[in-house]
């Protein structure tokens, strides 16, 4: 049973650093958020699917340790996966390091809860789809 990955490429930017050429926090998130929004794509959580369904990923909590700070013209590379299934909740991890190094900058973890949208109603967590249990039970919490 393989569990989900995903590794994503992201230039250190101008936009994503403060006055000193060191990256922002926010930019680190927005790193990961592309990782996860790609690993999602692998776990059957693609835009289309998510779009016909209603029934999308919304973070419920980030843990997130920053050890080492990139820097401008760094290139990173976001290493993802799928941790962890609960009955309602799921938690992926994320290691970012820097290319040139391969030095850990930082290292994190977020659960998720699928929500069901689009009935005008406050969302509400609903069970993880039945196939992932099938495919990867072995991550069950």
């Amino acid at each position: 049973m393989n569990i989900p990955e995903f590794t994503t490429h992201e230039d250190v930017m101008f936009f994503d650093t403060d006055c000193a050429g060191v990256v922002n926090n926010i930019a680190y998130l927005r790193m990961i958020e592309t990782c996860r929004t790609h690993l999602g794509a692998k776990m059957g959580m693609d835009f289309q699917s998510m779009g016909s369904s209603q029934l999308y990923p919304a973070v419920l909590r980030t843990e997130i340790d920053y050890r080492v700070p990139a820097v401008l013209g760094d290139k990173l590379k976001i290493y993802g996966k799928l941790e962890l299934l609960e009955r309602v909740r799921f938690w992926c991890s994320f290691v970012m390091t820097r290319e040139s190094d391969d030095k850990v900058l930082v290292t994190c973890r977020q659960s998720l809860a699928m929500v069901q949208m689009g009935d005008g109603k406050p969302a509400r967590p609903t069970r993880l789809p039945g196939e992932w249990t099938s495919q990867w039970g072995h991550l069950l919490g």
